[in-house]
């Protein structure tokens, strides 16, 4: 059953479905199609990508049209939203013709990879009166949406300290060339930072003000930065603590009950798979075209997962309680006992960022994640990246 066959919820209001176009149908798109299938609040009817298997596949399942270019995507007049899945450095061009045809917009994380890029974006959303959401990001995992609910009600009192790890195989994952190039958006900080950035902000519920960091780029072969250790001050005297390495050993996956970032418990047979597939190449090229065997028509989408998604271990220290995300939920440590807050997955566990884009169009209720949250968070990954190199804290311009 394609999306467009789906019917609205038993007992609920009846759901006029976001007419959806995607631009770009790569792995971004790949790890939102499960949702994207089954959620009611969109309907797929419309692509742009440069793969002719790619654009006829999607006609094939979804119907509606296949346009080569974004632009011709932004002005089909049967879309009324873009899902700008396209590489980072892509995101600005596109985003911008989307606006400019006056849809509204759902950009993939970071907004952009030039701090002047994501501003103009935000400009061109703002001159066109339509709503701009960032995402998904792992801000929307139902994990960190119910410890943002426990936070919210004030019962725990102000966040204090939090903590966030994570250890992936990413940098060992297939890449184009411009992946590990920092310049162009490449490495860990612009694709995985963003990640945590989003969430803590998220946690915080107070602007980051100053980030103090360290780098680390310790593979010759992949020439881009693969780990980072960061500070981020915030408004109030709240801090967090952010570490993450993408180079393939240690996997924090084992601290979160042996459940993968997506939400499926961790095969170890596939330890070391990364590095094995890399060193099979016989050719630098042959790289991207193993990236490239991962699109829309090329694999078979992730089934549905049996956990929440998540982005490793995050403890969030309040006044009366620690707080533990995990993907089946929420851990409360509070002054006397403990109790769990369970998050069931979601059947589409990405429909968090639809219902968001839903709500903002539908109803006028844009998601945190909205407008400038995007520039923000970008801000900070340019901080970790100026503090590694002076030595030195940066102060935080956007709010």
């Amino acid at each position: 059953m394609s999306i467009s066959d789906a019917a609205p919820p038993s007992g609920g209001a009846v759901i006029d479905p976001i007419r959806l176009g995607v631009a770009g149908l790569g792995r971004g798109f790949m790890l939102t199609l499960p949702s994207l299938r089954a959620d009611p609040h969109v309907r797929l009817v419309a692509c742009a990508a440069p793969r002719r298997a790619s654009r006829d596949a999607f006609v094939a399942e979804f119907g509606g049209t296949a346009h080569e270019e974004v632009e011709a995507l932004a002005a089909d007049p049967a879309v009324e939203a873009v899902y700008v899945a396209t590489p980072h450095q892509m995101h600005r061009a596109h985003a911008e013709a989307v606006a400019r045809a006056g849809k509204h917009l759902l950009v993939e994380k970071p907004l952009a990879i030039a701090l002047d890029d994501a501003r103009a974006i935000v400009a061109s959303a703002h001159r066109a009166g339509v709503h701009l959401i960032t995402g998904p990001s792992h801000s929307f995992d139902q994990p960190v949406q119910r410890a943002c609910e426990i936070i919210a009600s004030g019962r725990l009192g102000r966040v204090r300290m939090m903590h966030a790890l994570n250890f992936t195989d990413f940098l060992y994952r297939p890449r184009r060339p411009e992946e590990l190039r920092t310049e162009e958006g490449g490495g860990v900080i612009f694709s995985q930072a963003v990640h945590q950035i989003d969430m803590l902000r998220l946690l915080a519920q107070a602007p980051a003000r100053s980030v103090y960091a360290m780098t680390g780029a310790w593979d010759a072969s992949r020439p881009t930065e693969g780990a980072y250790g960061a500070m981020i001050g915030f408004k109030g005297g709240g801090f967090a603590n952010v570490t993450y390495s993408g180079y393939a050993h240690y996997l924090t996956d084992m601290m979160q009950d042996g459940i993968g970032e997506l939400g499926w418990p961790v095969d170890p047979g596939t330890y070391g798979a990364g590095r094995r597939a890399l060193a099979s190449l016989g050719r630098p090229e042959d790289e991207a075209a193993l990236k490239g065997d991962r699109t829309y028509g090329a694999v078979q989408a992730p089934p549905p997962a049996s956990h929440a998604e998540h982005f490793g271990p995050v403890i969030v220290c309040c006044d009366r309680a620690d707080l533990r995300l995990t993907p089946k939920g929420v851990e409360i440590w509070g002054d006397l006992e403990r109790s769990f807050l369970p998050a069931p997955p979601d059947p589409a566990p990405r429909s968090p960022v639809l219902r968001a884009l839903y709500r903002a169009i539908r109803r006028n209720e844009p998601p945190d994640q909205a407008a400038g949250w995007g520039l923000s968070s970008l801000e900070i990954c340019h901080a970790i990246l100026a503090s590694a190199r002076s030595g030195m804290p940066i102060s935080l311009d956007h709010r």
